[in-house]
């Protein structure tokens, strides 16, 4: 074992462990039509659309080139669009050692800043292997965003740069997709508890169903981008070779990165439709960021790159534990069975796709409740869970999309439906929708359920296993506990925080979250479940209580993937033996608890298309169930909502909605007065 890692292996053992071009054109941006000439607006993915191995060569062939160009030397990844690992090449000899900080050199002193993987293990691959995921997973026919795409709305302002704004639209999402996620599988089909290299065997000779997990989360360190074929997004490239894991911080200058630069010329023919990448979506009135390079800038014409099977003293492909032999493999077409999202018996009417296993069989059938015993009144039945599933993709249906082209699109989003306890309880998927807002909403709905229970701060007070902070040699440096958050939200809020059953949607709870309160707002004191901007806590890797309640885990799996210790992390990501966080929290809106009267029962969590469509989608789904129910369930009683509170002389917000949201109607303020 490496002697850098020893000393947290120790300490987590005490308190964690136990064929062909895509229709490239010149520019290399693949084309964004079908073979009859229709733009692809989620119709496209079918079985002839996915990454061969033969297409993964060209791609990998392609960074390599550009790579000796510049005399640099890359570690490469490619996934397909649900995340399985296709191939990792390494040109070094041996791996060199990745950092993980947003500032070199690191000033922030919590949460994984400061941690360096060290030289000789696979660390450059996971850095890798988590870009080419993220923008796979961000990306779908109606939208192209890469890692840099990432970097932009995740940091605690949006723009960053821009003083005294509030903080990136999808703030937190970074800390997604995790290995020790209940939903996220890995590349055996399967995550569980206590898994083990003996128990599970090699890994499989092909793509399994996804989605798949990460091993560093999503990246906002540029490197990243996706790839497709005649308009349908494929999968994702990932790059590093320049040892740090890192952002940018100012993105109002043009970068020559690195890493960038080598991904993009991998993207050649595979690249994304012109009209599909991010600085053609605005947000806010701001335009998003794609790339600070073009296929101009490469040192190499990617068109000549060299056959794959030509090259020599290339390096080789690896073998990364836990995510991919030293082989390639083909993708899985998107949207079926093989892919694990295919669509939904039973919802045609509404264009509906579900999540399945292997054997092509829902992986979250319709449920009931599983806390009766713990309820003063009726759990939620599958019947309702049906048509809170229902009515929310119907809403989605009708509404226009933020984040994705044409303009006119109908919204495209994941939704999850859990029990009080955070037992999921259905989801269901709209077409395209991209796949991260599956983990995602399901975060979003656990962390709504949990925060309006009157027993969220019992819970947390009963994570008694503290976090451990590393620094730079993966030795020990601190410790935080749990329960300290519940004291700081009770000195922030009121005592009666966390206990009294107040409503908290994402949004609000988000806002609580955030390192300064007001979001945004330069020299204010940071949110109770926020790290300290100014004491330099604060960070996109050092959130506070989000990342807080799961980096043992996400430690413990680092281990496992550097070969430090034989057993991973199974599906939960906080100590705790019910699961009601156990894919993680979110922090950014898009989730409603769900009532029975005045009686929490569960939770709706919505992720895909922008985040005030996530929260309109939770909110007036909840409502138009309840409508279709008789009244049986519905949204918190308006006294009971977390925008009744003030802290700090400031008012929470609970949920924000657009003005006028539908494609087939010009009504304007729809969640007025619900």
């Amino acid at each position: 074992m490496n002697w850098r890692i020893i000393g947290l292996c120790s300490a987590l053992l005490l308190v964690a462990c136990g064929g062909g071009s895509g229709s490239g054109n010149s520019e290399g941006s693949s084309g964004d039509k079908d073979p009859s000439n229709k733009p692809c607006v989620g119709q496209c993915a079918d079985d002839a659309r996915r990454l061969t191995i033969t297409d993964v060569e060209q791609i990998l062939a392609q960074a390599i080139a550009q790579s000796r160009a510049m005399g640099e030397e890359a570690t490469i990844a490619v996934v397909d669009r649900v995340g399985n690992v296709l191939a990792v090449h390494r040109m070094a000899a041996s791996a060199a050692e990745v950092a993980i900080s947003t500032t070199f050199p690191t000033t922030v002193t919590t949460g994984l800043e400061g941690v360096v993987l060290p030289a000789g293990l696979d660390g450059d691959a996971l850095a890798a292997i988590a870009k080419a995921v993220t923008a796979a997973y961000l990306s779908s026919e109606g939208n192209a965003f890469s890692t840099r795409t990432a970097n932009q709305i995740v940091q605690e302002h949006f723009n960053p740069g821009e003083k005294n704004q509030p903080g990136g639209p999808l703030f937190g999402v970074q800390f997604s997709q995790f290995a020790c996620s209940d939903f996220t599988l890995s590349p055996y089909g399967v995550t569980r508890e206590g898994t083990t290299t003996a128990n599970l065997g090699p890994l499989p000779a092909k793509a399994m169903p996804g989605p798949q997990r990460s091993p560093l989360g999503l990246a906002a360190d540029p490197g990243g981008f996706p790839l497709y074929k005649n308009g349908t997004a494929v999968g994702g490239v990932g790059v590093i070779a320049d040892g740090r894991y890192s952002i940018d911080q100012d993105v109002f200058d043009i970068d020559r990165d690195v890493d960038e630069l080598i991904a993009f010329a991998a993207s050649f023919g595979f690249a994304a439709p012109l009209d599909r990448r991010a600085e053609r979506i605005t947000v806010e009135g701001k335009s998003f960021r794609f790339s600070d390079v073009d296929f101009a800038d490469l040192a190499e014409d990617p068109a000549q790159a060299p056959a794959y099977d030509s090259l020599v003293n290339a390096g080789s492909l690896v073998a990364v534990k836990g995510y991919s032999r030293a082989n390639i493999i083909a993708g899985t077409a998107f949207g079926s069975p093989e892919s694990g999202i295919r669509p939904a018996d039973g919802y045609a009417e509404l264009d509906a796709f579900i999540f399945v296993d292997a054997n092509n069989q829902n992986r979250y059938p319709l449920r009931a409740g599983s806390d009766a015993a713990l309820l003063a009144v009726d759990a939620l039945s599958a019947n309702e869970v049906q048509q809170l599933l229902q009515s929310a993709i119907t809403v989605a249906n009708r509404s226009r999309a933020q984040i994705r082209r044409p303009l006119g699109s109908q919204a495209r989003v994941t939704v999850s439906v859990v029990d009080s306890q955070g037992v999921i309880l259905g989801m269901l998927r709209t077409r395209d929708a991209p796949v991260f807002g599956a983990d995602v909403s399901l975060q979003k709905a656990r962390t709504a359920t949990l925060f309006s229970s009157r027993d969220a701060a019992d819970f947390l007070r009963s994570i008694s296993t503290p976090t451990v902070y590393v620094d730079s040699q993966l030795s020990p440096k601190a410790q935080v506990l749990i329960p300290d958050y519940v004291e700081a939200a009770q000195s922030f809020i009121g005592p009666q925080a966390l206990t009294d059953g107040i409503a908290f949607s994402d949004r609000a709870g988000g806002n609580l979250s955030r390192p300064f309160y007001p979001d945004g707002i330069r020299g204010n004191r940071h949110g109770p479940f926020s790290k300290s901007f100014d004491n330099n806590e604060w960070s996109v890797f050092s959130t506070g209580l989000q990342l807080d309640l799961s980096l043992n885990k996400v430690l413990q799996h680092l281990l496992f993937t550097l070969g430090a210790i034989d057993e991973d992390v199974g599906p939960n990501c906080v100590e705790s033996t019910v699961p009601r966080l156990a894919n993680g929290s979110q922090i950014f809106p898009g989730s409603v608890p769900i009532y029975r009267g005045d009686t929490l029962v569960g939770g709706i969590g919505v992720s895909g298309d922008g985040i005030e469509q996530d929260d309109m989608i939770s909110f007036l789904g909840l409502h138009e169930a309840g409508l279709a129910l008789g009244g049986s369930i519905n949204n918190a009683p308006p006294e009971m909502r977390a925008d009744r509170l003030e802290p700090a002389g400031q008012r929470l917000r609970y949920i924000q909605c657009p003005q006028t949201p539908y494609l087939d109607s010009d009504e304007q303020f729809v969640c007025a007065g619900k």
